[in-house]
């Protein structure tokens, strides 16, 4: 069964900051989704299992509660919310991997994201089990079981098209600043029999981007034109006033879904707010909610 959900992205504070840390974000959630007039629409939080990548990236990677424990210390304060989450396979063998999937689902992750090495190491590292082989050998043990899709890569639709046959049951897309996924879906939706569920993420663009460039870091493709674009896209969003970003996220986020909306892929959404949970990021994901959103 598809998810079929709105998913909320919450990175696991740094371990200094403690549990108490994590159930405060949580209550911040309810009372921003309350204000922007979507309580109640968050059906799933999805949780990065992160791990130390390139000593470039423009936030310190401090230490970080475990998926499990940032999980276990927010869901009391989010009632009726579900957990997904993504899972670094490449440094666990078969054993240990199919320990820690058991306890994400007993602990009520509905779906899991595999995910492989950092930027910094090649496929095939690690010593554990890839991700594509993480799909087939725990399809026994988690229903719903995701991949990355970056629709700018090359080679991704043949890339898609083989974690599916592997047993992939949807993609989540990297963050969307273009609409270079109605091309890629509308050519695969050709090439490939496969329909898996795909979760469509947006995310917010503070001004602190302009500064920080998080963002810019995390859609990096040095040489790839079409991101190249993206990145100009964000610094754009970065440098406007709120009612100018609002706007232009909207039609992104129109553009898009006109776009998708009748290929035949079931369709979940996937808001992230890289900096943190904020006002304005939840004022303007209700507004993509108005123009469109998952039937429950």
């Amino acid at each position: 069964m598809p998810l079929n959900t709105i998913a909320l992205e919450l990175v696991p504070p740094n371990t200094d900051r403690g549990a108490q840390h994590a159930r405060d974000e949580a209550h911040k959630v309810l009372r921003l989704s309350a204000e922007a007039g979507m309580a109640g629409r968050i059906g799933h939080v999805m949780i990065p299992g992160m791990i130390p990548e390139d000593d470039d990236r423009p936030i310190e990677m401090k230490p970080k509660l475990d998926v499990a424990d940032f999980w276990s210390a927010i869901h009391p304060a989010l009632p009726g919310v579900r957990g997904l989450c993504t899972q670094v396979t490449s440094f666990l063998d078969q054993s240990a991997l199919r320990t820690r999937l058991t306890g994400l689902g007993e602990a009520g992750f509905d779906g899991i994201i595999f995910v492989g090495v950092p930027r910094t190491m090649n496929d095939g590292e690690g010593g554990g089990v890839a991700p594509t082989d993480a799909l087939s050998k725990f399809d026994d043990l988690v229903e719903n079981r995701g991949v990355i899709l970056i629709p700018t890569r090359d080679d991704e639709k043949g890339r898609f098209d083989f974690k599916c046959d592997r047993g992939a049951t949807f993609g989540m897309t990297q963050l969307l600043y273009s609409d270079a996924i109605v091309e890629f879906l509308s050519e695969f939706s050709r090439i490939s029999h496969h329909r898996p569920e795909i979760l469509l993420s947006f995310g917010f663009v503070p001004k602190l981007e302009s500064t920080v460039g998080l963002i810019d870091w995390l859609i990096q493709d040095p040489g790839n034109e079409a991101v190249a674009a993206e990145q100009e896209f964000v610094r754009a969003l970065a440098a406007s006033e709120p009612n100018v970003k609002r706007r232009l996220l909207l039609d992104l986020y129109q553009r898009v879904i006109d776009g998708v909306a009748g290929l035949g892929y079931p369709l979940s959404l996937h808001f992230e707010a890289p900096y943190g949970v904020s006002k304005p990021a939840f004022d303007t994901f209700a507004e993509m909610l108005d123009y469109w959103a998952p039937q429950a």
